[in-house]
């Protein structure tokens, strides 16, 4: 898909909702804050790619993550032409074997909540059409989808949820304080469950750049609140994602990151690009993500594909993935 974007700063008008949770801080030490040489093989992060950017036979995509790629972590979106969140019990119990049968563990459930207009709030006037990845779910579904989520994430055996900033409006600031609300609200219900909220940089969403990210992370203190650190969707967008962006965030909160490459077209569309060919400086993110003690999850996110077919693309990404975190001095 393309898209033409304008870049929209945040006015996120609220900051020091709730409490920092030192509690599930401690609670959750031994199952977050992993080493690399116990949760990576050795890498420095827990290198991933993201299922169905391969295909949606999920027994394929396993064993070519596993074998082909020789990687010890997926992260789950849909499969067999499902979203995660919709899948049938049997159909739940069936992918856990077939995770077992490769040796794979989930980063996260990369699910859409959120991913929906805010209730009452007029629709941009560059709206779009959106990629829902199998998944549709209004405003009203989204408590309900929460508590999927969670029951997913102890199903799967992973700490970590995936979720968005709601549609991006052309005006945030009427409805901010009450977004941040929500936001809030679901990390708390997360934390009760050990569960980390992973809030993803989105350029179709109301958080789109490091800028706006940062801003997010302020007004929600929760630490169990983190980012999907993606600076391809923020190159998407506007501006530098590193190394301005970056240095704008706080480096504790960055709990995930999902990697592909952009290239810039005339009148501020975007096309995408196999990883290593585009605008992202992903040499110097990694260096800096490894500088800073990042050891969480580097998805592999596709999207680019001019290699005819999702898994053929998926390969020439992830080969170039790898060139670059050798060019970045980093084992994996």
């Amino acid at each position: 898909m393309t898209y033409t974007r304008r870049s929209v700063l945040a006015g996120l008008g609220i900051a020091g909702l709730g409490s920092t949770m030192l509690s599930f801080v401690k609670r959750t030490a031994a199952s977050s804050l992993i080493g690399p040489s116990a949760a990576t093989g050795g890498c420095a992060f827990r290198l991933a790619v993201i299922n169905d950017e391969i295909t949606q036979d999920f027994e394929k995509a396993c064993q070519i993550v596993a074998g082909d790629f020789g990687l010890r972590w997926i992260e789950l979106r849909s499969m067999w032409d499902k979203n995660v969140t919709v899948l049938s019990a049997k159909e739940v119990a069936d992918a856990k074997k077939i995770l077992d049968k490769h040796k794979l563990q989930v980063t996260d459930i990369a699910s859409p909540l959120f991913k929906t207009d805010w209730p009452g709030a007029p629709r941009s006037s560059q709206s779009e059409t959106r990629d829902q990845f199998k998944a549709d779910f209004d405003s009203s579904a989204q408590d309900k989808l929460l508590e999927r989520c969670i029951s997913l994430a102890r199903s799967f055996n992973t700490d970590r949820i995936r979720c968005f900033d709601f549609w991006r409006l052309d005006d945030q600031k009427p409805y901010r304080a009450a977004i941040n609300a929500k936001l809030q609200q679901a990390a708390e219900r997360c934390a009760k469950d050990k569960i980390i909220l992973l809030l993803e940089n989105e350029m179709s969403c109301n958080t789109a750049t490091g800028e706006e990210s940062a801003a997010l992370l302020k007004a929600i203190p929760n630490r169990n609140f983190m980012l999907n650190w993606d600076p391809g969707n923020a190159a998407a967008l506007a501006g530098t994602p590193y190394a301005a962006g970056y240095d704008l965030l706080p480096k504790g909160r960055i709990g995930h990151c999902h990697c592909k490459d952009v290239v810039s077209k005339p009148d501020h569309k975007y096309d995408w690009a196999p990883v290593g060919s585009g605008m992202v400086d992903w040499v110097g993110q990694l260096q800096a993500l490894r500088r800073d003690g990042f050891h969480y999850g580097l998805s592999l996110e596709t999207h680019w594909r001019g290699a005819s077919t999702p898994e053929a693309s998926t390969r020439v990404s992830m080969d170039g993935l790898r060139k670059i975190l050798t060019k970045a001095g980093i084992s994996c």
